[in-house]
């Protein structure tokens, strides 16, 4: 399996055992926005999708590798999402519906991944991950969507994978 770059940097704070990395985004969120010059994660996550997402098994490295693991589940619920949509304009809507609909947090009885994730401590902490994981399934599903529909037309070098499970979960607790 391909980890993340931001493993090994120390000045990442977390929640839980979740790293808050920053995000290039126009949305705003809980972090300064990260350079636009440089890949965050969600650059990353969607770069190694397509080679992630063949791994049954990923031996996590660090925190950051935690957000990888939820961003290419993630991912994967969209591109199931996004299997019978015509254009790119029906998908971003679709994506854009899904990003914000409720979603579990680890510690919640639906949280399919609570063996490798701690819960957050305090109150304080979950709404911090819930906000921070909200941000990420958004600014994800802007990206996302761009990238699968070429010239308007879903792309079959991307949604060939909806039928794949990564790590054998389906899902990364969204609550339809």
């Amino acid at each position: 399996a391909y980890h993340s770059q931001y493993n090994d940097d120390p000045n990442i704070r977390s929640v839980g055992n979740i790293a808050l990395l920053p995000i290039k985004s126009k949305i705003r969120g809980l972090l300064p926005p990260a350079d636009e010059n440089t890949d965050d994660i969600i650059d990353e996550a969607i770069g190694l999708f397509r080679a992630n997402i063949l791994f049954r098994n990923f031996d996590i490295k660090g925190n950051a590798d935690r957000v990888l693991i939820y961003l290419t589940l993630y991912i994967q619920e969209c591109l199931q999402k996004l299997t019978k949509l015509p254009n790119q304009q029906e998908g971003l809507r679709t994506l854009s519906t899904h990003a914000v609909t409720n979603f579990a947090i680890p510690g919640d009885a639906s949280f399919p991944l609570n063996a490798m994730y701690e819960r957050p401590q305090t109150r304080q902490d979950a709404e911090t991950m819930k906000q921070y994981l909200s941000h990420l399934r958004q600014e994800t599903s802007l990206r996302l969507a761009q990238r699968v529909f070429e010239d308007d037309k879903p792309s079959k070098w991307w949604l060939c994978f909806t039928k794949r499970k990564f790590m054998n979960l389906a899902s990364c607790g969204t609550m339809n």
